[in-house]
C-alpha cells in the first residue's frame, strides 16, 4: 500500500492530512522570496511540516483510499492502522521513514519525531510552471571610483611668485587658463562616457531580468496547427497540465499537448482567475490515477488530479 501517494495527492487540495494514531502533515503558504546573497528568486510555495500531536481520525485519508481502491471505509481504516503499526516499529528500530515527495521522519535521541521536508514538489497549484532563477547584481561602484580618481587629477594648484622684469609671466597665465579649460573639457568627456556606460549596463541588466522572468513564468514556441477529430470528453476526474494567467499561453499549451497525442482541452477559469488545461478527463477515478502516474513518469512530474464537476 503506497500510503505516501495518497497523502501526496491530498496535499494539493488540503492543508492538513492526518494519519490516525501517527500524526498529521500540514501545509502553509509562503510568499515568493529573494536570497540577497545568491541573487536567487524563489516562487511562492506550500511548506510542508509534521505534527505528531494531531492523531485524531478525521476520515479524509480513509475515505480517499476507499474511493481509489474501491473498498469499504472500515477496511481502509484497518489497512491504515496496520500500516501505522509497521511504521512505528521501523522508527523504534532507528530507521528513517521516507515519504516520497513529502519528507523524511526519524526518532531523535529523546524519542521524539523529527521531520525533514524534501521540497521535491510544490503543492501550491497557483505557482504551477514557476521555478527559481538567478539574476546578476547590478554594480555601479567601479564607475564611481573612476570619477573620484578623475576629480583628484583635474585640479591644478599654481603658486604665484612676483618676478621683476620677467615677461614670461603673462605666458604662464595663458597656459594656466588653457590647462584649466582643458581639464574641464576632459572632466565633462569622461563624465559623459561614464554616464553612457552606466545607462547601457542598466539596460542590459533589465533586459536579462525580463528574460529570466518570462522563462520562469512559462515559455512556449509557436506550434503548427494540428487538425484532430476529438470526441467530447466526460467525467469529473481531470488531469491538470497547467494553469495560465494569459489565455494565449493556455491555447499554446493545448496545441502542444495535442501534438504529443493527448486529448488536451481547456476547462475554463479557476477561482484564482487562471485558465486551466487538462491532459484528459475520466469517468473512473482509478483510470484517472493510473493515467496521472504515467504522465508524471513520462511527461510532467508536476501534473495533478482535479476532482470537479464541469458545467
Amino acid at each position: 500500500m503506497q500510503l505516501e501517494t495518497y497523502i501526496s495527492d491530498l496535499l494539493y487540495r488540503y492543508e492538513c492530512v492526518t494519519i490516525p494514531k501517527f500524526g498529521a502533515f500540514l501545509t502553509q503558504r509562503v510568499s515568493a522570496t529573494i536570497d540577497d546573497d545568491s541573487n536567487t528568486f524563489y516562487a511562492p510555495k506550500k511548506v510542508v511540516s509534521f505534527n505528531e500531536q494531531i492523531q485524531k481520525n478525521d476520515g479524509l485519508l480513509a475515505h480517499y483510499m476507499a474511493d481509489v481502491e474501491k473498498i469499504p471505509f472500515e477496511v481502509a481504516n484497518k489497512k491504515i492502522e496496520k500500516r501505522v503499526k509497521l511504521l512505528k516499529s521501523y522508527l523504534t528500530q532507528g530507521e528513517t521513514l521516507t515519504f516520497k515527495n513529502i519528507g523524511d521522519i526519524v526518532f531523535n535521541n529523546e524519542g521524539k519525531i523529527l521531520f525533514e521536508p524534501t521540497y521535491q514538489l510544490n503543492y501550491l497549484t497557483d505557482a504551477f510552471g514557476l521555478s527559481q532563477f538567478e539574476s546578476p547584481a547590478i554594480s555601479r561602484e567601479e564607475h564611481k571610483e573612476v570619477v573620484e580618481e578623475l576629480e583628484k587629477a583635474i585640479p591644478i594648484t599654481v603658486t604665484y611668485e612676483k618676478r621683476k622684469g620677467k615677461s614670461y609671466l603673462k605666458y604662464a597665465a595663458v597656459a594656466l587658463i588653457a590647462l584649466t579649460l582643458g581639464g574641464f573639457a576632459a572632466s565633462n568627456y569622461y563624465a559623459n562616457q561614464i554616464e553612457k556606460h552606466n545607462q547601457l549596463a542598466q539596460e542590459e541588466a533589465e533586459k536579462q531580468l525580463d528574460t529570466k522572468i518570462q522563462q520562469a513564468t512559462f515559455s512556449l514556441n509557436p506550434l503548427p496547427a494540428v487538425t484532430l477529430n476529438v470526441t467530447k470528453q466526460t467525467g469529473n476526474y481531470h488531469i491538470v497540465a497547467g494553469a495560465f494567467r494569459i489565455e494565449a499561453n493556455c491555447d499554446k499549451k493545448v496545441s502542444q499537448l495535442k501534438a504529443e497525442g493527448f486529448s488536451a482541452r481547456k476547462i475554463g477559469m479557476n477561482k484564482y482567475g487562471l485558465h486551466e488545461v487538462v491532459y484528459s478527463s475520466y469517468e473512473n477515478r482509478l483510470e484517472a490515477l493510473k493515467a496521472l502516474r504515467d504522465i508524471k513518469k513520462t511527461n510532467n512530474s508536476d501534473a495533478w488530479l482535479l476532482v470537479k464537476k464541469l458545467d
